[in-house]
């Protein structure tokens, strides 16, 4: 099997991490435009991820947030977004590393995009060569996201597949 020294993976993950980091700083910019909202999964644990203890105690592993109507001080940097949010009535600060992003979807749209958890990615940084996630386009229907650990195409309610692209790679 031949070597990829380019790392095209590693390419396609980044320019689908500038989508969402594109989508992010307009949204910061001018607000959400007409009815897009997002759902932005992430791991609660990885590493940069700043949430209180009450929410971390109540989502352990991993966090879904949606940005749309009640969210303030959104900033976006190169690496990661902050943004205002209310829990059950109480304001919090969330800090989100792109690297901790599992999925993004914008249902008004019926896009998202889906990225593997890095094997470093819960983890302080020990290794020198990280796993790389392989992100995917997926066509949506609904914010459900797809069974997890299957290499089996999801159907989305619009008879859509969804494919994971480690389904086409070489092992």
């Amino acid at each position: 099997m031949a070597t990829d020294h380019i790392r095209y993976d590693v390419l396609a993950r980044d320019a689908l991490r500038g989508v969402l980091r594109r989508v992010l700083t307009d949204a910061a910019e001018h607000g959400l435009p007409g009815e897009h909202h997002f759902f932005i999964t992430f791991l609660s644990t990885a590493d940069g991820v700043k949430l209180s203890p009450r929410l971390l105690a109540q989502y352990p592993e991993e966090m879904t947030i949606i940005l749309q109507h009640q969210f303030w001080d959104l900033v976006v940097t190169e690496d990661r977004f902050e943004v205002g949010l209310s829990f059950g009535g109480i304001p919090e600060r969330l800090v989100v590393p792109f690297a901790a992003i599992k999925s993004f979807l914008d249902p008004s749209v019926q896009f998202g995009l889906q990225f593997e958890p890095s094997e470093t990615a819960a983890e302080a940084p020990a290794a020198k060569l990280p796993a790389v996630p392989a992100p995917s386009a997926l066509p949506v229907a609904a914010p459900e996201p797809a069974a997890e650990g299957k290499d089996e195409p999801a159907k989305t309610s619009e008879g859509a597949e969804v494919v994971r692209l480690d389904r086409f790679r070489k092992k």
